[in-house]
């Protein structure tokens, strides 16, 4: 019996019906054909960081992809495409790229899990996300028994969704194609803590590796780079979305709060930072200690597994998080996570 807590980083999740390792993409493809044609339900599993999986277990196969392989080509302008093998460690990819001179996804360093993973979530942080750097996915569609390469386009990639994340058991995504580009300076730096941090206005470059080296402390301070040692990273990341407001809700959103608060523009909305609704609804760091899943001593987005939780516990906390900021604020949170077996 293979329990997946052993294969999350929240260290939470039962026992899986079946477990399959994949190390080359036709053992992924062989162990998802093989399950749909006997009718069991699949989980793709990676580096398990964005998920969270019920005390239950999964009822069906679990495929964990552990496919290997990063290859560089030339394309035009400067530009470089690497292509990734989904089963890569996505930091260990980040920090190949900006050891090659390539920029592109430097601030996207310290981000557990798969290379896989990325396009599914439209990973983001410190103002980029894997859409701008992506040219193709290619994924095998389980619905054609075919392999497809689905170009950026195609991809329907918005704040953390993705085609892919829209028809969760229609692909499973074997590579991932990146443009990047040959420089020794990075893409423009969008975020005010990291541009702090580095010393440089809003819209400046500055050292590819220099800003991989500054997203890294930032991350690091906040408990969101994984460390054995510390138990504020045994979490699946941020546990909830930045909410997109329309000006209604914003408005109302100001009418409850005491000081003002803080905003992004993102189109005809406006983003609302979670962690300060969470912060400003009554759940600090720390919250729910000395329970056995708490709120991040660091950072309140990250809800943890302190020692001894079940997801049941997590799920607990989240869900007393979420209805408090919606009575203080009149929003509600999503989870970014993606959650097997459990309901918020």
């Amino acid at each position: 019996m293979t329990l997946l807590a052993d294969y999350t980083t929240l260290g939470l999740g039962g026992p899986a019906k079946a477990f399959t390792d994949a190390p080359a993409e036709a053992a992924v493809i062989d162990a998802v054909q093989a399950a749909d044609a006997a009718g069991e339900p699949v989980l793709i599993l990676g580096g398990g960081s964005n998920l969270v999986i019920a005390d239950e277990g999964f009822p069906g196969t679990v495929v964990h992809v552990n496919t290997r392989g990063v290859g560089y080509a030339a394309a035009a302008d400067g530009h470089v495409d690497v292509t990734v093998a989904a089963g890569e460690d996505w930091d260990d990819v980040a920090a190949a790229v900006v050891a090659e001179g390539l920029a592109g996804v430097e601030c996207l360093s310290g981000i557990p899990g798969r290379a896989g993973a990325t396009p599914i979530q439209n990973v983001g942080a410190y103002g980029h996300e894997v859409a701008e750097v992506i040219t193709s996915v290619r994924v095998f569609d389980r619905r054609t028994s075919q392999i497809q390469v689905i170009p950026n386009g195609s991809c329907h990639f918005a704040y953390r969704t993705s085609f892919f994340k829209q028809h969760p058991a229609r692909y499973a995504v074997l590579a991932v194609t990146f443009r990047l580009t040959r420089d020794t300076l990075s893409m423009p730096v969008k975020y005010a803590e990291l541009a702090a941090e580095l010393d440089v206005r809003m819209g400046e470059r500055a050292g590819v590796g220099e800003v991989r080296s500054g997203v890294l402390k930032i991350r690091a301070r906040k408990g969101m780079v994984l460390n054995p040692g510390d138990p504020d990273t045994r979490s699946a990341g941020s546990f909830f979305t930045n909410p997109l407001l329309d000006a209604e809700q914003f408005a109302r959103v100001t009418a409850a709060a005491a000081v003002p608060v803080p905003r992004f523009d993102a189109g005809d909305k406006v983003k609302v930072p979670a962690a300060w609704l969470i912060e400003h609804a009554g759940f600090g760091k720390g919250y729910g200690a000395p329970g056995r899943a708490r709120v991040s001593s660091k950072h309140t987005l990250a809800l943890i597994n302190a020692g001894g939780a079940t997801t049941t516990d997590l799920l607990t906390l989240a869900r007393e998080i979420r209805d408090g900021v919606r009575a203080a604020f009149g929003v509600t949170l999503d989870p970014e996570p993606t959650l097997i077996g459990a309901t918020l």
